[in-house]
């Protein structure tokens, strides 16, 4: 199933090639989930066939835009860069106990832990089998994005260390966990294309921005959106007591918190994954609210929070409530606007081509989705 990203690239021709790659993307995905064992088949299918937005493999196909984007290694890079981000998701929901991936019912909730975790191995290893055949450089870039995945996955369920701000925490697992990869695809894209060396890395930062940005709005709509909308239940971070961008704003010791901080104005960056952002410094802590006091929400608000989940349902739905109501969302949407405008500013300097502009109408799709 093609379910591209839901933007205008205003150019009809770009378009075109855009739609036909991600006809092709979607080949190669559904051939890759083909293996003797039927239930391996079903599971991996199962988010394929789900569709999603395809945003890591149009980003691949649109930096490929600025050289030779009939290059035949494109398609399977931008397929492969999916297959890594599907693999990623079954794993995800395993350690989330999330029961709703895409609408739909989550891998590990339909069939089983194992099966998830199994089915999520078997995409890695498509998506490296698939690299293998463009050469020792997309392997090597492929193993240094794994290896950031893991850590920031491993930072993640570690949590901050003693005297961390969770903010600097908090970015450390975005850019790793999330922004690597979709850097890996903007540069997949650019250098299969044959693009020269400064495009590349322009294209890498730009879209290690970009990635920072779709995490932080995906945070965002954990939050304010429906589950039509996220293709979750409302609120899955609060339920599982995850510390997602709203929540560390709302429970900063002066809510809402310091800015997640963007990197400084941009250059020519190096080739290779952007180093993570600038550290953010704490703000000094407020004094407790007075009771009856407009701010005794609040310190409900923080007590909700400060728990490990909230599986109570009428609980659950009152910390959602609140917080969609506090200034932490936005605080969050401040700190998403930052970003977006790193990766425009890096995005200014690249040629002046149709995919230019369509790299623009990229920012503005991950504004507006929280909107």
């Amino acid at each position: 199933m093609i379910s591209a990203v839901p933007v205008d690239f205003s150019d009809p021709a770009l378009a075109a090639d855009i739609a036909d790659g991600l006809v092709g993307v979607e080949k190669v995905l559904a051939e890759a989930a083909v293996t003797e064992e039927a239930l391996l088949t079903e599971a991996s299918r199962h988010l394929i066939d789900a569709g999603g937005k395809r945003f890591r493999a149009t980003l691949v196909l649109l930096a490929a835009h600025f050289a030779d984007s009939r290059d035949e290694r494109i398609v399977p890079a931008a397929a492969a860069i999916e297959l890594t981000h599907l693999a990623t998701l079954f794993h995800d929901d395993v350690m989330d106990e999330a029961s709703i991936r895409r609408g739909l019912q989550s891998a590990n909730s339909r069939w089983s832990n194992t099966i998830a975790i199994l089915t999520g191995d078997f995409l890695f290893a498509r998506a490296s089998a698939i690299l293998a055949e463009l050469g020792a450089e997309a392997i090597r870039i492929q193993a240094e994005t794994f290896t950031r995945l893991v850590s920031g996955q491993v930072a993640e369920t570690l949590g901050p260390r003693p005297g961390q701000d969770p903010l600097v925490h908090y970015l450390r697992v975005v850019e790793d966990k999330t922004a690597s990869l979709i850097a890996t695809a903007g540069r997949f894209g650019a250098m299969f294309a044959g693009a020269p060396a400064d495009v590349v890395a322009r294209i890498t930062a730009a879209s290690h921005a970009l990635g920072v940005a779709f995490q932080l709005s995906d945070d965002i709509l954990d939050v304010a959106s429906d589950s039509a909308q996220s293709g979750k239940a409302p609120g899955t971070d609060l339920r599982e007591g995850v510390r997602s961008l709203p929540v560390l704003h709302a429970l900063a010791p002066s809510a809402p918190g310091p800015p997640v901080t963007a990197p400084a104005a941009p250059g020519p960056p190096a080739p290779g994954p952007p180093a993570p952002g600038s550290p953010v410094t704490a703000p000094p802590a407020a004094a407790p609210p007075a009771a009856g006091s407009p701010a005794a929400g609040d310190a409900r608000l923080r007590e909700l929070l400060s728990r490990d989940g909230l599986t109570d349902d009428a609980e659950h739905a009152e910390a959602l409530a609140l917080l969609r109501a506090h200034p932490a969302m936005d605080a969050a949407r401040a700190d998403l606007r930052r970003w977006s405008d790193v990766a425009r500013a890096e995005i200014a300097g690249l040629p002046d081509v149709p995919a230019r502009r369509a790299f623009e109408v990229m920012c503005d799709f991950v504004m507006e989705r929280t909107s």
